[in-house]
């Protein structure tokens, strides 16, 4: 193989994966910084999670996942038990939006 086929086959390969895909991952990073230290939002406690146990609720993760609609059933180290028609699931507490009483 000549010269000019080496450069064609691999300085793509080079750029993407030298240049391109450290550049995404240090993005991805940055914004995940950045929402974890919103200021003004508060952490859910486990405190104001235990308020809801034995109600059903609307729980909602935002961005980060779906909402799920169940009776709360046990709150432990910032892990909520939720019991869904589907069966039981857990939720962890630090991805947690809103709790909507139902």
């Amino acid at each position: 193989m000549n010269t000019g086929s080496w450069i064609a086959i691999y300085l793509p390969l080079f750029i993407i994966f030298v240049i391109i895909l450290p550049q995404q991952r240090a993005v991805h990073k940055a914004v995940l910084l950045k929402v974890r230290k919103r200021k003004g939002v508060a952490k859910m406690t486990n405190d104001l999670l235990k308020k809801y146990i034995g109600k059903k609720c609307l729980i909602t993760t935002g961005t980060f996942g779906t909402n799920v609609r169940g009776i709360i059933i046990e709150v432990n180290e910032n892990w909520l038990e939720v019991e869904t028609k589907k069966g039981n699931e857990l939720i962890n507490g630090e991805f947690i939006q809103s709790i909507k009483e139902e």
